[in-house]
């Protein structure tokens, strides 16, 4: 059989940053995708200096090769999806959103990434505003946590009243669904809150007690483009990331001394190589 009868492989582009440590940005992308079958492609728009106990510098991309690595990539192998993370500043964004307009991206998913699990900040406090007038309104699907929707309604929230008109208002920037991610919330429960538009679905599972969650919003946004890339609906995507982010949680084991980063090939990974610490 020749290659161009076999059934073609769905694949998925990540643009974001690259974290050194290996456990979020570009590196938890591309582990994502190979963990759901999809072949993965990235542009990078930082490298960062970076393990489980903080950042400690950045260097962002050129803009002309951050529009050159799309380009590259979009005219020859193409994307069946495409989610975004580390976009650092305003510019960065601009270049992104007419790189995705360029190639027609309809299957966008925007992770609003802001700060890094540690505290350091990751996208400039002035890049906000891009971020809701340049890139939502072209996201099919945009996934903050409870401290990003903050900042994209400007509104301290709490409950699940507030996340829903936190997603309402969202989805008035643009964004065609909104999922409000709900790790940062107490109680015994981590819900994640789906509105499309017109409906509210809640997905939910036990709160793992762990500091190995490193990445963990990279991975969602990544698992989700993951589903849309090989024909999931929002809805099945999204339930298949959170399967999949809680059990890579759940399996994780010590990396580094700080936020270790997720198992991304639980399903494949018996452990029985794991030393004791």
């Amino acid at each position: 059989m020749t290659s161009q009868n076999k059934a073609s492989r769905p694949k998925a582009l990540t643009i974001a940053g690259s974290d050194s440590g290996g456990g979020a940005g570009i590196q938890a992308d591309l582990k994502t995708f190979a963990a759901f079958g999809v072949y993965g492609t990235s542009v990078i728009t930082a490298v960062t200096a970076q393990n489980t106990l903080g950042v400690t510098a950045i260097q962002e991309i050129d803009l002309a090769v951050i529009a050159g690595q799309i380009d590259a990539v979009m005219s020859d192998i193409g994307a069946d999806a495409v989610k975004t993370g580390m976009l650092s500043n305003a510019e960065i964004i601009v270049t992104v959103a007419a790189g995705i307009t360029r190639h027609g991206i309809r299957n966008l998913v925007v992770d609003p990434v802001m700060v890094a699990a540690s505290g350091d900040r990751l996208l400039r406090e002035d890049a906000v505003g891009a971020l809701k007038s340049v890139l939502l309104p072209l996201a099919l699907v945009v996934t903050p946590n409870v401290p990003e929707a903050e900042v994209l309604v400007d509104s301290s929230l709490s409950g699940i009243d507030e996340l829903r008109d936190a997603a309402r208002a969202i989805a008035g920037m643009g964004a065609g669904n909104v999922i409000i991610k709900g790790g940062h919330l107490e109680g015994p429960e981590s819900p994640d809150l789906l509105y499309d538009g017109t409906e509210f679905r809640e997905f939910s599972a036990p709160r793992i007690d762990t500091n190995n969650t490193h990445g963990s919003g990279c991975t969602f946004s990544s698992a989700i483009a993951s589903g849309l890339a090989r024909g999931e609906s929002v809805g099945d995507a999204t339930a298949d990331a959170k399967r999949y982010v809680t059990e890579a949680i759940r399996c994780a084991y010590p990396i580094g001394g700080g936020h270790g980063p997720l198992n991304h090939f639980f399903e494949s990974d018996d452990q029985s190589h794991i030393r004791d610490e």
